[in-house]
């Protein structure tokens, strides 16, 4: 069930409009689309995004002539979204229920499913799960399944040494979230920050420095203790077996990507029949580096899917 949407004027980008959605255990969700005034003439794609992240993380879909109704919503204990009553169902499985919930609020039969990061990996289990209600996937900087040992690829690290280092860190970061949240939320992220960020390695340069500042502000608003919680448990997730896709697919990769190694991408696009690879010189960060390049190729991959 759903609560009639609120807007929420959004500065120089088009009104968001946000509302409840209840999924099938009841965990209250906060869903969004960029089509608060309902005159986006364009196809609906549901985005699966990446864990903890923003509407501000897709900077082209938040502009009045981008061509695409956007429906998306918050993971389970961020950005609004309730944490689950029981704190252990935060796994893709639930990510893919929550999926559904929302496509049923908006009243979404069928839709193409658009993913960043982990949320490539929930995009691809709900396709396998779920094929009737998916008529493509655009998988951006994400692989399907085994994220973890896909990380820290452009350093040529082997992917056991890859899955062993990582979830380590983000196990540390959980022990130390209590004590580093609160510095985390009195960071001062404007221009400047976000100009240091982009300019990393980690993120690579953005043309909107403002928007940037401002997807880093609402990442920095989830507890870090519960966001590495989040982040352990998907990293559980096993790949999807892309034996049963059967639906259109596009992979778009960062050669720089720490956090989703371009060459699995290009693996599981070589599995699939007749999907597409395109690698960009990025980071992680694509959408937001080159968000008119990204947003081209998606346009292009609905007019393929039809």
């Amino acid at each position: 069930m759903a609560r009639m949407p609120t807007a929420a004027k959004t500065g120089p980008t088009p009104t968001l409009a946000y509302c409840d959605v209840l999924s099938d255990d009841g965990t209250r969700l906060r869903a969004w689309t960029n089509d608060a005034e309902g005159v986006i003439d364009g196809p609906t794609v549901v985005l699966c995004n990446g864990l903890g992240t923003s509407a501000w993380t897709w900077p082209a879909l938040l502009e009045p002539d981008c061509g695409v109704r956007v429906v998306s919503w918050y993971h389970r204990g961020t950005g609004g979204s309730d944490r689950p009553a029981d704190p252990s169902r935060v796994h893709i499985e639930e990510f893919v229920e929550d999926g559904l919930s929302v496509m049923d609020a908006f009243g979404i039969d069928r839709a193409v499913l658009a993913g960043w990061s982990m949320g490539v990996n929930t995009a691809f289990e709900l396709a396998f799960r779920h094929p009737e209600r998916v008529t493509g996937l655009f998988a951006v900087a994400g692989v399907p399944g085994d994220t973890f040992a896909t990380m820290l690829a452009p350093l040529r690290v082997p992917r056991p040494v890859a899955r062993l280092l990582t979830v380590n860190f983000a196990r540390t970061l959980k022990y130390a979230g209590r004590g580093l949240t609160p510095i985390a939320r009195r960071l001062p992220v404007g221009r400047k920050a976000a100009a240091v960020v982009s300019h990393s390695g980690f993120m690579l340069p953005v043309p909107d420095l403002d928007n940037t500042a401002t997807a880093i502000r609402e990442f920095l608003a989830t507890p870090v203790e519960w966001y590495m919680h989040l982040a352990l448990t998907t990293s559980e997730h096993a790949r999807v077996s892309l034996s049963g896709i059967r639906v259109p697919v596009a992979f778009v990769a960062g050669t720089y990507d720490l956090l989703a190694g371009a060459r699995d991408m290009a693996s599981a696009a070589a599995r699939i029949d007749g999907a597409t690879y395109v690698e960009l010189r990025g980071s992680h960060f694509i959408a937001m580096e080159q968000p008119d390049v990204v947003h081209d190729l998606l346009l292009r991959f609905l007019d393929r899917v039809g």
